[in-house]
């Protein structure tokens, strides 16, 4: 039977030939987003070193949407590899660990001797998160994260400074807070990022159930709202999704505790379990009250 030369094309039935510069394409898109995410950490310390700790902030912000770009890329793709995990996790430690602390340090410790302490707290917790979470979890959330999320840590911290300076929270707290208060919030995140709390992930959009629906119109005017008033926004509500897991874990923690009845009561069901019940008569045992009998004398 003659074979088919390369002239006449693929056999019928046979595997469609791949193009190798589309493929080639697709796989280096997810990286191209994790180098941009670093283009904005990088970007965002030399903001911070100029001064201009607006744009720093709002820097950080940038990298923390093409970091989940990327790894949302990498999937519809079917183009994750070990080393877009690895990439990732090295771009991460430099956009939402050094620069966020070196913000930090720049606009309230930098006229302080020891106070570069803090962000090197922060920068350790920062790795260590993120290769626990490569061990743990693979690089890639299944259902929840464990510890607060290293973006998210990243933006609380980079947002400090257009939330407590734009006119409406300056007219009330009288513009930023105090180095010590920065201290203690460092400190915190930090805790919370090498923590065994449960962060949810985000949900994909989508209208196929209710909770569903909700979730989706919930995602929409909240980033709409990020895109009017940032300065207003950005901040208290990652403060807010890191409280709630903080008070969710607290919660289900002490459900976790308690028992589903009284626990004296189902002693009490197990011991009984298969012995034999028996009425008892307690006649014998009270005393006699019948008079003594009369002596013959």
């Amino acid at each position: 039977m003659p074979s088919s030369s390369p002239d006449q094309g693929p056999r019928q039935g046979s595997r469609p030939l791949k193009r190798p510069n589309l493929q080639r394409g697709i796989i280096i898109l997810p990286s191209a987003f994790t180098l941009g995410n670093l283009f904005f950490g990088l970007f965002a310390m030399v903001a911070a070193a100029r001064g201009d700790f607006q744009w720093a902030a709002w820097c950080i912000v940038f990298a923390a949407i093409l970091d989940m770009l990327d790894g949302r890329i990498a999937r519809f793709t079917r183009t994750g590899s070990r080393f877009g995990a690895e990439l990732d996790s090295l771009v991460d430690a430099i956009s939402f660990g050094v620069a966020p602390a070196f913000i930090l340090y720049h606009l309230f410790f930098a006229d302080q001797s020891w106070a570069w302490i803090l962000s090197f707290v922060y920068v350790t917790a920062a790795v260590v998160r993120l290769a626990r979470f490569n061990v743990e979890q693979g690089g890639e959330a299944k259902k929840s994260f464990h510890g607060l999320p290293s973006p998210t840590a990243g933006m609380i911290l980079a947002t400090v400074y257009p939330f407590f300076t734009a006119p409406p929270v300056a007219e009330i707290t009288g513009g930023l807070p105090p180095a010590q208060t920065v201290g203690v919030l460092i400190i915190v995140v930090a805790l919370l990022m090498v923590s065994h709390v449960p962060y949810q992930i985000l949900p994909r959009v989508g209208f196929g159930s209710r909770k569903a629906r909700f979730m989706t119109v919930f995602l929409a005017v909240s980033a709409v709202t990020a895109l009017v008033i940032p300065e207003l926004f950005i901040f208290p509500f990652l403060a807010v999704y890191t409280l709630q897991g903080v008070g969710r874990t607290f919660v289900m923690g002490l459900l976790e505790r308690l028992p589903d009845s009284d626990p004296l009561l189902d002693l009490a069901d197990e011991d009984d379990a298969g012995e034999e019940h028996r009425t008892l008569d307690y006649r014998d045992l009270t005393p006699d009250r019948s008079p003594p009998p009369e002596n013959d004398l």
